[in-house]
């Protein structure tokens, strides 16, 4: 055997993992970006698609059932999102928004403010917004109990339109304040100034659901290790997140 050949693979295996573990980059908006599900402006067509296609939850659903990819862009007061979603079946079923909010159709953003990982069940080291099909934005807040579940709306702007007709082509367009682990509700005190060069932890993902009491499937945009056989993890520790680091402003 050549004895170069083991250390390419191990050089091809370093360069793979290095890869992987690369921030995602994110490059600022060059003009006034509108939350209206239309995504007109040209900077969304100059950034790059993102698939969200890593299962979670329940079997990975076929092409015709669900499929997702995502857009991202930033300016000092904002992160946003364009994701765009098909689906051929849209549930929401649960008129209370702090109710069983992850078992209706909802776009789930994990930010983690300063990239620092860890534990934010019941904390705001990160915060998990489910955003429903009406524009409520649910997370658990710090309070340890059956009234644990909060109301983020105020950090989040969203508006999304879709085809007539199943399968439905949903285009969805977010803006999202992102607030340090510092925040509380009491208190919440002001979103972070984005600028170039910050870490951000950052994962996308979709509960859909066909009918049934809960969700069919749970898809993201990141592949998590699983914890004794469960992947869903991403609304308890912040370390499954990916990281996206946000670009100096130069030419498209």
């Amino acid at each position: 055997m050549n004895r170069l050949f083991p250390l390419l693979l191990l050089a091809s295996a370093s360069c793979s993992a290095e890869a992987v573990s690369s921030p995602q980059p994110v490059y600022p908006a060059t003009s006034k970006i509108t939350i209206d599900g239309k995504a007109q402006e040209k900077d969304w067509q100059h950034a790059d698609w993102y698939a969200l296609d890593h299962h979670i939850i329940g079997d990975m659903p076929t092409s015709e059932d669900f499929s997702g990819r995502y857009k991202l862009l930033w300016d000092e007061d904002y992160l946003y999102l364009l994701a765009e979603i098909t689906d051929d079946v849209l549930i929401d079923t649960h008129p209370d928004p702090k109710d069983a909010y992850w078992d209706d159709d909802c776009l789930e953003i994990f930010i983690d403010e300063d990239a620092s990982g860890g534990n934010h069940l019941y904390s705001f080291n990160a915060f998990a917004y489910h955003i429903a099909l009406d524009g409520n934005v649910a997370d658990f807040g710090n309070a340890q109990n059956d009234n644990s579940v909060i109301l983020l709306n105020d950090h989040v702007t969203s508006k999304w339109t879709r085809q007539t007709e199943s399968p439905y082509r949903i285009v969805w367009e977010v803006a999202v304040k992102l607030y340090p682990d510092t925040f509380n509700t009491a208190s919440p005190g002001d979103p972070v100034n984005l600028k170039a060069n910050k870490i951000i932890g950052f994962m996308l993902a979709y509960c859909d659901n066909d009918g049934s009491d809960t969700r069919e499937h749970f898809i993201g945009s990141h592949a998590i290790e699983p914890v004794n056989g469960d992947k869903n993890r991403g609304y308890i520790d912040a370390s499954v997140f990916g990281k996206l680091e946000l670009k100096p402003k130069t030419a498209w």
